[in-house]
């Protein structure tokens, strides 16, 4: 008796559930098609509405009831500081108040209602006037039956909830049928079970899924399509800049190894002419980097003297003194009897004691005065190699003197007209200067021909010996469109890549086909189109979002 009222208990809750099971959505089976399933969403973007025209580009967000409008120039994303922005809305006219460069609020009550929403934007911009039109549509929000099951059985691996349902009220009713096999208090314990089962199955699900949708948040992503979606927000962080590419018609260039070098007629070598022992000037050696004028005393340099010769010139002096008083006595003799001798005499001994005396005077200076080595020309001490006590050998570089503001660039080429009709250089941390031609020369060096430029714009940090590569024109004209260099980025698979600027929040990768052009920019031959926005600064960063 109680055997046969518990099978009557399990096979009426096993229909119980199979009816809450078919009371949900009937699954699609052969024969009916049901649409495909919608898309999952690709973005948790707070709503938001988008325009542009010739001029700016606007987004407004709606969050938390309020409306931020960010403001940009088209043609280079910049934020468009100081302008007013009076906006229609459904509830009345009103005036967005700066909170930001590029950055307006103002509050937005008729977004409270759900539904699309009409808005105009009439931005002043100094001389600039623009009405801008954008629609906001709000989401309604979600009811229980929009929802398939509870948000624990949708963390599933991510299956679908009609699947994940099937699956629990096949496994429910597998567990109850196997009931009517085992003992009495088995199933009993399954009947339980079964009954939690059919509990669970008639919550509302909505309940379950209420607290679970997550926040609107304003996060950069990269799409299934490979775009990738950056809100204004972010693109301000990261400083993205943009231009609309056009066509040209531009020179040929080429590539150039070069180094930087002194100019000529602006350096100098401070060099001994006789060898000795080194001596500081008074106050010391300049140290590196120091200014000095031409002609200012930078070392002394004093001779060495043997004993041998020490004797000499001691011996040279006895015979110089002896002589000096000899001629000195004769003149004073002379000169008290003027009327006994010609004023001839008078003047012959005087020249002579004079004579005697000057070479007494350079044989003492031989002995200790030393040789001064001064400047050449007037610039920084780029190089010195001075030490009080060094002996130094005759013709020795003791200093180098450059004028950091007077460089020369020398590259080879293997034609001595390359870069006549104007050349940059580009150095290795990115910075660019402008050069002149100078000179190129006829005989090869390394098999090339060396190629002398002038630096035509300021010099800045640059020192001689620093390598840079140079693009001289030269070559027959190319047809392109010229984007910096900082616009191409390199691609998983080695390929060069811009961004393009497709709508105020999304941009795209466009594989490219560059050419050098100068020491900032790259001519592009394919792969970009004129007119198209491309991002100039800020790629590399676009380029990491996943």
């Amino acid at each position: 008796m109680g055997r046969h009222f518990l099978r009557k208990a399990v096979f009426g809750l096993c229909g119980l559930l199979a009816g809450a099971v078919l009371s949900g959505p009937a699954a699609a089976h052969e024969g009916h098609d049901h649409g495909a399933p919608p898309p999952p969403p690709l973005t948790t973007l707070a709503p938001r509405a988008e325009a542009a025209s010739a001029d700016f580009e606007l987004v407004a967000v709606l969050r938390e009831g309020t409306l931020t409008i960010h403001l940009d120039r088209f043609a280079d994303n910049a934020p468009v500081e100081g302008a007013t922005i009076e906006v229609d809305t459904p509830g009345g006219s009103r005036t967005a108040k700066p909170a930001g460069p590029g950055d307006y609020v103002l509050p937005a009550p008729f977004a409270a209602k759900p539904g699309a929403h009409d808005l105009a934007f009439t931005v002043t911009a100094g001389d600039m006037v623009d009405v801008l039109a954008a629609t906001l549509t709000i989401p309604a929000a979600p009811t229980p039956s929009e929802t398939q099951a509870p948000a624990v059985l949708a963390q599933l691996g991510g299956l679908r909830a009609d699947l994940l349902a099937g699956i629990l009220a096949g496994l429910l009713i597998g567990f109850l049928a196997g009931a009517l096999a085992m003992s009495r208090r088995r199933a009993g314990a399954l009947l339980m079970l079964g009954s939690l089962g059919v509990a669970l199955a008639g919550v509302p699900q909505g309940a379950w899924a209420a607290d679970t949708q997550p926040p609107a948040r304003d996060a950069a992503q990269r799409l299934p399509d490979g775009s990738v979606i950056v809100p204004k927000p972010t693109q301000r962080l990261l400083g993205v800049r943009t231009l609309v590419t056009a066509a040209g018609t531009f020179a040929g260039t080429v590539e150039l190894p070069g180094r930087v070098v002194p100019d000529a007629n602006a350096s100098g070598l401070v060099q001994t002419a006789v060898g000795g022992r080194l001596a500081p000037p008074e106050g010391g050696f300049k140290p590196l980097g120091t200014k000095v004028a031409a002609g200012e005393i930078l070392a002394y340099v004093h001779p060495p003297i043997g004993a041998s010769d020490l004797k000499d010139l001691e011996q040279q002096g006895y015979e110089l003194d002896q002589q000096i008083a000899i001629v000195k006595r004769r003149y004073e003799r002379l000169s008290a009897i003027p009327n006994a001798v010609t004023r001839r005499e008078v003047e012959e001994a005087e020249i002579e004691l004079k004579g005697l005396q000057t070479r007494r005077a350079r044989l003492e200076r031989v002995q200790r005065e030393p040789e001064a080595l001064r400047a050449p020309v007037s610039g920084v001490i780029a190089a010195a190699d001075a030490v009080a006590g060094q002996m130094a050998d005759p013709n020795t570089v003791v200093f180098r003197i450059v004028d950091p503001g007077r460089l020369w660039v020398e590259a080879l080429g293997f034609s001595p007209d390359a870069g006549r009709s104007g050349a940059t250089g580009r150095l290795s941390d990115g910075r660019s200067v402008a050069l002149a031609f100078v000179g190129a020369g006829i005989s090869d060096r390394a098999q090339a021909l060396p190629l002398l430029f002038s630096v035509a714009s300021n010099t800045g940090e640059l020192r001689p010996g620093q390598f840079l590569t140079v693009f001289a024109e030269a070559g027959a004209p190319r047809i392109g469109i010229a984007i910096p260099r900082s616009a191409v980025v390199r691609g998983a698979n080695g390929q060069s890549i811009v961004y393009a600027h497709l709508s105020a929040e999304r941009f795209v990768s466009l594989e490219v086909k560059t050419e050098p052009l100068d020491a900032s920019s790259v001519l592009v031959v394919a792969g970009l189109s004129p007119g198209q926005r491309v991002v100039t600064d800020g790629a590399e960063l676009l380029d990491q979002i996943r």
